[in-house]
């Protein structure tokens, strides 16, 4: 330990500035050569450390296809009369047809999508005359899609009016496993190219520090628009033909890797 004589004053060479020893002046000193060697030593060490830490950022991508074995349908009742009361009426007493024969199938997720009343007019040398009321009332539901045809043409036959729309989707089931496979793939797919780059290079994986799961979309197939059919045009017609094809599920995954 170093023995200090307090209050003693030194002269630098060559300079006309005086300063004087102080044990507690010594003391803060110390202190701060302490702190500047501790920086000094672990500057280097930091900058080798981040020199060191060199990391890939990698993305990669997977899809799984699966059968689309479920159809959404959207139909409605569609009525018009002279007066508002009728026009109602009349939709109620089909519309209830519909849904009563929808429920003896165990049709899933039957749901009142729209009720609708509103007059209608004929303009005549733009003069508006009103000539009546039409009414609607639509439901959706979702149903195998081998039975869908079948189901269409009787729920005409049972007081349907307007099929305006089917979609095709995969059971949720499905949807998830198919899901796990596509991160699967995207994660593979991101260490594939991982290795492909660090190989190329010479360097070598190290670990993997970073996931990030950029999602395992589902998109929804667009509903097909179809042609508005009314009873007497569907009743002697074979069974609708449905075809519903298959469903893509994509995933996307970043990796961070050290090397």
């Amino acid at each position: 330990m170093a023995t200090l004589i307090p209050h003693q004053h030194r002269q630098r060479p060559g300079s006309s500035l005086r300063w004087t020893f102080h044990p507690q002046a010594l003391k803060l000193g110390g202190i701060s050569i302490l702190l500047a060697v501790l920086s000094w030593g672990t500057g280097p060490a930091a900058i080798a450390q981040t020199v060191m830490s060199r990391i890939l950022s990698v993305t990669g991508e997977g899809q799984e296809r699966i059968a689309a074995t479920e159809a959404d349908v959207n139909l409605a009742v569609e009525a018009t009369a002279k007066t508002a009361n009728e026009a109602q009426q009349q939709v109620a007493r089909q519309a209830d047809a519909v849904v009563s024969y929808l429920r003896s199938q165990n049709v899933q997720r039957l749901q009142t999508t729209g009720i609708n009343l509103s007059p209608q007019y004929r303009y005549d040398d733009g003069r508006q005359t009103l000539i009546g009321y039409q009414a609607s009332n639509s439901v959706t539901f979702r149903i195998t899609a081998d039975r869908a045809g079948t189901v269409l043409d009787r729920a005409v036959n049972a007081g349907a009016t307007r099929i305006d729309s089917i979609s095709f989707t995969a059971a949720d089931s499905a949807i998830s496993s198919a899901q796990k496979q596509a991160l699967q793939r995207a994660t593979q797919d991101a260490r594939a190219q991982a290795q492909a780059v660090l190989s190329t290079l010479g360097f070598s994986e190290q670990e993997i520090i970073g996931i990030q799961i950029n999602g395992a979309a589902t998109p929804p197939p667009p509903p097909l628009p179809v042609a508005r059919m009314a009873i007497s045009e569907a009743a002697d017609r074979p069974t609708t033909p449905v075809i519903a094809g298959e469903q893509t599920v994509r995933a996307a995954v970043t990796l961070q890797i050290r090397y």
